[in-house]
């Protein structure tokens, strides 16, 4: 018998774009440390939106490309392999969905633990994060230090050492999420005000609203637009 044909999967923009700019940096023999052009210019060189590119370029920073920060561009921190790049992007796409359900499975959890069993120098670790946060995004930042310090706060104050092994163990796929979703427009504020209601939660020890602000708080931050474009 003959093997059926299957439909050819057509590449999603961002690899598309991805693919451009791997080419770009071989092209150019860049290497760790050399920047790349300003995203205005690669944006208007590729013939994409700059919201395009920028999903690509996060893309690349989920793999540990490049690092993208505030007032210094996209910085290459590694050359990358064409070919293992497209593919560890497919794979990042299909396993989001899986992230999502185990870090609502498991934070939700956490966050109810943590308005009961929190200490006053654990609720006092929650706010710095928080603080952290904020100093983040006025300075023109994603984040991404105060989001993680404040998971991981929570995670502390619940003094639930099995659930906190479990988070460990996916942490750095909860990291690409993380990236994800604060690169997006204004995210990063938002993820801030779902902190706000989870701690403030948390410090009157209503465990079944931190449980709902934390629930609320997965939902919102899980909304990417890698998984939009891909349905």
């Amino acid at each position: 018998m003959t093997e059926q044909l299957r439909p050819v999967a057509r590449p999603r923009l961002y690899e598309v774009i991805v693919e451009q700019l791997c080419s770009h940096i071989a092209d150019n023999e860049m290497v760790p440390g050399d920047r790349l052009p300003a995203e205005r210019e690669l944006a208007s060189k590729l013939g994409v939106s700059r919201a395009s590119l920028s999903q690509a370029l996060v893309a690349l920073e989920v793999q540990g490309v490049l690092s993208v920060r505030h007032g210094d561009g996209a910085v290459l921190v590694r050359r990358p392999a064409e070919e293992r790049v497209i593919k560890a992007l497919r794979e990042h796409a299909d396993r989001l969905p899986d992230i999502i359900e185990a870090r609502e499975a498991l934070e939700v959890k956490l966050a109810g633990l943590a308005a009961e069993r929190r200490s006053d120098a654990e609720m006092a670790a929650i706010d710095s994060a928080l603080a952290m946060m904020e100093s983040e995004i006025a300075a023109g930042d994603r984040g991404v230090v105060g989001d993680e310090m404040f998971h991981e706060a929570i995670t502390t104050a619940a003094h639930s050492s099995l659930l906190a092994k479990l988070m460990h163990e996916i942490s750095e796929l909860i990291r690409e999420t993380r990236i994800e979703s604060l690169s997006q427009d204004d995210r990063p504020r938002a993820s801030l005000e779902g902190h706000k209601k989870i701690a403030d939660a948390v410090r009157r020890q209503d465990s079944v609203e931190a449980a709902r602000a934390m629930a609320a708080h997965i939902r919102m931050v899980s909304d990417v637009a890698l998984l939009r474009e891909g349905s």
